[in-house]
């Protein structure tokens, strides 16, 4: 089954600066179809529109809210049944990008910030992936990427503190026990882990702390989203069949292990 015939959902992808929209142009540049997943559901719908026009490739965009198990629910309803009208591929690669970061010091942060953060980060990606991943199991093929950060290795020291560097680390271990689990049945699962990537994530941050983080990249600057976007379209190619269970780093040497 060639990528044409396959549809990459992937959440988190209406920013015009971020890594989620890059990702999406990219996977339909490689011919893939895409579905745009995230909060704003007009945005996605818009967002999807572009992509369609701009590289001639099926696109649907639908609002979700991934921390809520009903709107994923719903979202997977919808794109299965524009699969089933004929207008999508199969889906064969999810691609978990939404997130938050927050900046706040420990003993500064809530209960509720605590949650907010965990439940976009980490049980997203948990309820995003179990939604899609059984028509991926039963077609003996498929691809799930997750979105973890350089704060989950190195424990913060970019921007997000204690419950970004946590959430992200429990991205962490779910890709890598999941992909233990699905290794017989053809779906790999993957994580990338960028540092600081030239996005709107950081809200809130001032341009001297954007340089401090850019000079203490050893490479001497922050990434692209194209760089980011990139590395996931490989980990959903043809090309990364044997690798599961993959961390790839994409930090510019701010973190070595």
């Amino acid at each position: 089954m060639s990528t044409t015939q396959r549809t990459a959902v992937i959440t988190g992808a209406t920013s015009e600066k971020g890594i989620g929209a890059t990702t999406a142009h990219r996977f339909a540049r490689e011919g893939w179809a895409v579905v745009i997943l995230d909060l704003d559901g007009e945005k996605s719908s818009q967002v999807a529109r572009s992509i369609a026009e701009e590289h001639g490739v099926p696109a649907f965009g639908h609002a979700v809210d991934v921390s809520d198990e009903a709107s994923v629910a719903t979202a997977r309803d919808a794109v299965a049944a524009e699969s089933a009208a004929g207008n999508l591929p199969p889906v064969g690669a999810v691609v978990n990008i939404a997130g938050i970061t927050s900046p706040v010091p420990f003993l500064e942060t809530t209960l509720e910030l605590w949650h907010k953060v965990m439940d976009v980060n980490a049980t997203g990606t948990y309820l995003v992936t179990k939604a899609f991943l059984p028509e991926m199991i039963d077609q003996g093929w498929g691809r799930i990427v997750n979105m973890s950060s350089v704060s989950a290795q190195r424990g913060g020291g970019v921007f997000g503190k204690v419950p970004y560097s946590s959430a992200k680390a429990a991205v962490l271990g779910f890709t890598k026990a999941l992909a233990r689990e699905l290794g017989p049945t053809g779906v790999t699962v993957n994580a990338v882990t960028p540092g600081a990537v030239d996005t709107n994530i950081r809200v809130g941050s001032t341009p001297e702390q954007e340089a401090a983080i850019a000079d203490s990249v050893p490479v001497g600057r922050t990434a692209t989203t194209e760089e980011v976007a990139a590395a996931i379209t490989f980990l959903a190619s043809e090309d990364s069949s044997y690798l599961t269970g993959v961390t790839l780093d994409i930090n510019g040497g701010s973190h070595m292990h």
